[in-house]
C-alpha cells in the first residue's frame, strides 16, 4: 500500500499537481515507515530508509513551492465534481482550508433566497448548514459577511425573516452575520481570513434536490448527489472585503 500511494505520488508530481501529490508523498511515508518497523531484514531496512528519505525530500521541496505560490498570490487547486457524485459535503469541501486562525468569513452568492415561489427554502439551508460547520470548528469564526440579492415577490418577507433568524441564531455562538445585498452580482465565491478563497461554479447549491424528506441524503450532505460542478481554490496574502 505505501509503495503504490507513493507511486501515485511520483505521477501526480509529475503531472505538476502538486498539492495533491504532497498529500500522497505524506501517507507514504507514514505507510513505509510502519514497514520499516515491522521489518527485520537490516539490508531491507536500509534500502527502505534510503527511498523514504529521498520522499521526504521531495515533499519538503513541494511544501515550499506550493508556500511561495501561497506568498505570490499564484497558487490554485482545482476540484471536479462529477454528475451524481456523493462524498462531497461541506465539511470535505473546506475543512481544509479552516484553519484555527480563521475568524471572518466572506459569502458570496447570489441565490441565498427561496426557489419555486416561495414553496421550497434549500438555497437557505444550504447556507444555514455552511455556518454550523464554521460554528463546529476547529476555526474560530467570530463574523460572517453575506452579500446576496433580494428574493422577487412575496418571497423577499421570509427570505429576510429566515436571514434574520440565522443571524440570531449565530448570536448565540458569539458569531456576527452581517447581511447585504445587492441587484448585480453574479458571480459566488467564499473567502476566509487566512488567505483562501474557493469559487464554486454552482455557489453552496451543488446538491440534488433529495428523493424525499426521509430519504438517505436528505440531513447528510456526504450522501447527497451532487450536480456537475468545478471548485477553484486559490490563495492570496491578503483577503479582500466584498
Amino acid at each position: 500500500a505505501g509503495a503504490e500511494t507513493v507511486r501515485r505520488a511520483v505521477q501526480l508530481d509529475a503531472a505538476s499537481r502538486f498539492q495533491e501529490s504532497l498529500v500522497c508523498y505524506q501517507e507514504g511515508i507514514d505507510l513505509l515507515l510502519q514497514v520499516v518497523k515491522a521489518t527485520t531484514d537490516e539490508a531491507k531496512k536500509h534500502r527502505y530508509r534510503q527511498k523514504i528519505s529521498e520522499y521526504m525530500t521531495r515533499a519538503e521541496d513541494i511544501k515550499k513551492h506550493i508556500e511561495k505560490e501561497k506568498e505570490d498570490g499564484k497558487y490554485h487547486k482545482q476540484i471536479r465534481i462529477e454528475e451524481n457524485a456523493t462524498g462531497f459535503g461541506y465539511e470535505k469541501l473546506f475543512h481544509e482550508y479552516l484553519t484555527e486562525i480563521v475568524s471572518e468569513v466572506w459569502v458570496q452568492d447570489p441565490y441565498i433566497r427561496q426557489l419555486l415561489n416561495g414553496i421550497k427554502l434549500f438555497q437557505l439551508y444550504n447556507f444555514l448548514r455552511f455556518c454550523e460547520m464554521l460554528v463546529k470548528g476547529p476555526c474560530k469564526v467570530k463574523t460572517i459577511h453575506l452579500l446576496t440579492s433580494y428574493d422577487v415577490g412575496s418571497g423577499r418577507s421570509q427570505q429576510l425573516s429566515v436571514l434574520q433568524e440565522i443571524k440570531q441564531s449565530l448570536s448565540n455562538y458569539g458569531v456576527t452575520l452581517n447581511i447585504d445585498f445587492s441587484s448585480s452580482i453574479h458571480d459566488r465565491e467564499i473567502r476566509f481570513n487566512n488567505g483562501w478563497m474557493i469559487k464554486i461554479g454552482r455557489g453552496l447549491d451543488y446538491f440534488k434536490k433529495p428523493q424525499g424528506h426521509f430519504s438517505i441524503g436528505y440531513c447528510d450532505f456526504d450522501l447527497r448527489p451532487c450536480h456537475e460542478t468545478t471548485v477553484d481554490v486559490f490563495h492570496s496574502k491578503h483577503t479582500k472585503k466584498m
